[in-house]
């Protein structure tokens, strides 16, 4: 028996489920894994892979499904009949670890091990499906399959459309449902407390502002790792950002007819990471409304608008990303090339509709969704 997990793997009684699977299991329970970050969650960014370790306390191996190999191997399999998987995910096709999950489907399939997915709140509710689908071009870690930006599904859910659709043989999947959870709920609604998914989510807050700034990951703008508000600001040493603000950007967010949202202009300085101890000028998304309050949209607006002022000082990311060698990161993250197409060269304000084709989405999600 084993355990796939990471730092946010707490029951209600703040007790991590590795320690409740010893007490459990005793001798049966032989291996851990981590995903992304490490079963520590301490690691901090894209590509930096976690060393297989036995662990000083549990005394059984912990294998890392992001090292050498993002898929477990046979001989990290060996001697497992069933392997649980407790992960706290975000609800956005960016985050890994539900394609960490689908790779170990994937291989115990062929295995006959059974996979036992213990489900836990998608935090940015299970009802708001926002972004574009992944083109099969531009498949990667960060989106291996055709899914939104904002996808709506608990990691059980993910697991199940899988299976139904994407699996080339099927595993022994099953899903342990919640009790209470509803889909409109976002994390704080559950009155569980927040343990961090990875180091730079420290808040539920910021899990809504993520769907908006983690394209800046694909920029050499900062998305304000290396502050105390990762993922909830953006900024670059050449932002004014006052003058910006009153000159420009406030008529642009009032002309775009977005909502739910206020960015504050704001200056900060990075410890690490892009422009480390280098102060930037730029903007903290405050949420005044999460029910239209649209992410996706909101941060491919931003991105535009900061495109066209920073001029030659706005530069894309170089490869590589999450493994991709060739395209540009910030294709990779949008799942396709057309939106940086968009940035670059349109002159409407307004996010185009088009995009967003996600009728055939919402009936496969219909068909498997269970809460």
């Amino acid at each position: 028996m084993a355990l796939l997990c990471h730092k946010a793997s707490v029951d209600r009684t703040l007790t991590h489920a590795a320690i409740r699977f010893k007490v459990m299991f005793g001798p049966r329970f032989i291996k851990l894994f981590g995903p992304q970050h490490g079963f520590s969650t301490d690691v901090q960014d894209n590509m930096v892979e976690t060393d297989h370790v036995v662990h000083p306390y549990f005394n059984i191996p912990v294998y890392s499904l992001y090292s050498e190999t993002r898929i477990p191997t046979d001989e990290m399999l060996e001697d497992i009949d069933q392997i649980f998987v407790d992960l706290q995910d975000v609800g956005c096709r960016i985050y890994t670890y539900i394609y960490t999950l689908t790779h170990l489907l994937d291989k115990c399939a062929g295995k006959g091990i059974q996979v036992i997915v213990l489900d836990r709140p998608n935090p940015i509710n299970g009802i708001d499906i926002e972004g574009n689908l992944v083109e099969q071009e531009f498949v990667s870690f960060v989106g291996l399959y055709p899914l939104p930006i904002r996808h709506v599904m608990t990691i059980g859910e993910v697991a199940l459309m899988h299976q139904k659709l994407w699996a080339k043989e099927k595993a022994k999947l099953e899903v342990i449902k919640m009790k209470h959870w509803k889909r409109e709920m976002y994390f704080e609604d559950t009155g569980l407390p927040w343990f961090l998914p990875s180091p730079n989510l420290a808040k539920p807050e910021s899990t809504i502002t993520f769907p908006a700034t983690v394209f800046f990951e694909g920029t050499l703008l900062s998305e304000g790792r290396g502050t105390s508000q990762p993922l909830e600001i953006v900024g670059h040493p050449k932002i004014e950002p006052y003058s910006f603000f009153e000159k420009h950007l406030n008529q642009s967010i009032r002309d775009s007819k977005l909502e739910g949202f206020v960015l504050r202009p704001i200056t900060f300085l990075p410890t690490f990471q892009k422009h480390g101890n280098t102060v930037c000028g730029g903007f903290q998304i405050h949420v005044t409304n999460r029910k239209t309050f649209r992410p996706w949209r909101v941060g491919q607006f931003v991105m535009r608008e900061l495109y066209h002022f920073l001029g030659d000082d706005f530069k894309w990311k170089n490869p590589p990303y999450e493994y991709n060698y060739t395209q540009k990161p910030i294709d990779v993250i949008n799942g396709t090339d057309k939106i940086r197409n968009w940035i670059e060269q349109n002159e409407s304000v307004e996010v185009p509709n088009g995009f967003e084709i996600l009728t055939d989405y919402k009936k496969q999600f219909d068909e498997v969704k269970v809460y």
